[in-house]
Parts: structure tokens; C-alpha cells; sequence
């Protein structure tokens, strides 16, 4: 019934709209749900499924970000509008690393490392990652985006590049790094958003444009009016638990650290462990 498909459709967009901005992983999460919810559709159209929730996700950073990431607002002074564009400059620039490294190796990495067994331990490893860096954690010398440097961005570009491991996560490398580099956790939050714009704007336009390309090679209908509405779930409810969840999350880094999220990770990691190695074992 397609009640029952929109219904696991509400709950992969409230999955997709916690953990893309957490630092906890969502494909070790969509691994999980994935072996207890599954989508009646073809595997082709769920690999587009989930670039369009990912869509929604990234439309959410743009509305709660739209007036510190646009260059032309009225409201901005001259000053403020050259450091809007010095802004866009540092995220195009740690793009670049993970662009460079991850689109090349991206079909491979799916292939040969998205397993339990990898995303488990990224998981464990970066868990452990941010407990140490908590731990020893210095007065941060840059507090506010604007403090960001060229040679910073950079590096943590270089940190997001680590994410095309399965289960690292994307904002989970990136805010790690920037605590390393010296980031206020607030900072490392809102640029680890900033950048996933065009990081996974441009992974979703690709893998889309691939799906839409194939499907009108073969004459075939982009997609059905049932999954079309399964499509239009997914997306809003991604939408608006983004805007909840990345709320949540910068009033939680003023006054907290990320040392729930390192035992979350390590929790979620032992048990993706234990779910699969005692399935292999009875299989």
C-alpha cells in the first residue's frame, strides 16, 4: 500500500534530516535501518531516493543561513559583503580537496569499503577521535568564520576529503578538524554546514543527472506518480528536520562539547558490529 511506503519514506527523511549535520554518520545509521526498513522500489530509484532527501537537507542550511551567505543583501555594508564573497571563496577552497579525491574514488569506495565492517570502524575510530581531542582541547584561537584563513579552510578541506571512508561522516571529519586546527566548536559546526553546500549539491546533481540520463536513453518514465509522492516526503520531511536538527546542534556547541556524540558513535559502532558479525555467524 502506499500509505506504508510514505510512511518509510517520513522515516528515512527524519533519519537523513538528523544525521547528515550530527557528527555521527548517516550511512552508519541507513545501514542499519536500511536492514529493517526497506523502500518497495527498484535499487535504482533508491540510489536517487537518497540524493534527493540529501537535497532537502542542504535546502535547510540555505534558508537558516540565506542572510550570512548572500553576498548581494541589502542589509550587508561593503564591508560585509566582501567578506560574504572571502567566505564563499574558503568553501569553494575546501571543496576542492574532496572533490579531487572523492568523485574519482567515489563508485570505488561504494564498491569496495561500504560494508558494516569499515562503517563500523570509522565509527569506533572517530568516536575515539573527538573523546582525545575533548580531552585535550586548548583556548580556540578562531572564533568567528571571519577568522577563518586560506591555509585553514584548506586543511579542513583536506579533513572532509577523509569522509568518502564509509561511516566517517562528512561533518563529523570536518568539525573534528577544525577543533584540531584550533576552531571554536561553534565555528566548526557552521562551516562543516557551509560546506556541505557544494559538496553534496554537486554529488547529487551528478548521480541524478546519471539516473535521469539512463532513464531517458531507455524511453522510460523519469519516475511513477507513487514515487513521486515518496520522492516528495522524503524531501520536505529531510527539509524540516534539518532546520530543527541544525538549531539544535548550534546551541548545543555553546555550551557543550562533543564528547556525547564520540560515545554515540562508539556505542552505534559496537553495534553494527554485533548486529552483523552474529548474523554472519547464524547465516
Amino acid at each position: 500500500m502506499l500509505i506504508v511506503e510514505l510512511l518509510k519514506s517520513f522515516f528515512l527523511g527524519v533519519v537523513e534530516g538528523i544525521t547528515e549535520w550530527l557528527p555521527i554518520s548517516s550511512t552508519g545509521h541507513l545501514i542499519l535501518v536500511d536492514e529493517f526498513i526497506k523502500l518497495n522500489v527498484t535499487t535504482e530509484f533508491m540510489d536517487m531516493y537518497r540524493y534527493v532527501i540529501q537535497l532537502g537537507a542542504i535546502l535547510a542550511v540555505l534558508v537558516l543561513f540565506f542572510h550570512k551567505l548572500n553576498p548581494f543583501s541589502p542589509r550587508k555594508s561593503s564591508h560585509q559583503k566582501r567578506q560574504t564573497w572571502t567566505l564563499w571563496g574558503l568553501v569553494v577552497l575546501a571543496c576542492i580537496p574532496s572533490a579531487a579525491i572523492g568523485l574519482p574514488l567515489n563508485d570505488w569506495m561504494d564498491e569496495h569499503l561500504m560494508n558494516p565492517w569499515v562503517v563500523a570502524a570509522a565509527l569506533i575510530v572517530y568516536g575515539v577521535g573527538f573523546l582525545m581531542i575533548e580531552d585535550r582541547r586548548r583556548t580556540p584561537a578562531i572564533r568567528r568564520t571571519s577568522d577563518l584563513t586560506w591555509q585553514i579552510a584548506l586543511c579542513i578541506g583536506l579533513f572532509q576529503a577523509l569522509s568518502i571512508i564509509p561511516g566517517t561522516s562528512r561533518s563529523g571529519a570536518t568539525i573534528l578538524g577544525a577543533i584540531i586546527l584550533g576552531c571554536a566548536r561553534p565555528v566548526a559546526a557552521e562551516f562543516s554546514f557551509f560546506l556541505a553546500i557544494p559538496t553534496m549539491v554537486g554529488v547529487s546533481v551528478l548521480k541524478l543527472g546519471k539516473f535521469f540520463a539512463e532513464k531517458i536513453a531507455a524511453g522510460e518514465a523519469l519516475f511513477t506518480g507513487p514515487e513521486a509522492a515518496i520522492l516528495a516526503v522524503g524531501f520536505i520531511v529531510s527539509f524540516v528536520v534539518s532546520l530543527l536538527c541544525i538549531r539544535f546542534l548550534m546551541d548545543f556547541v555553546k555550551k557543550q562539547d562533543f564528547k556525547p556524540f564520540g560515545w554515540y558513535r562508539i556505542v552505534l559502532g559496537i553495534l553494527v558490529l554485533l548486529f552483523f558479525g552474529i548474523r554472519a555467524l547464524v547465516a
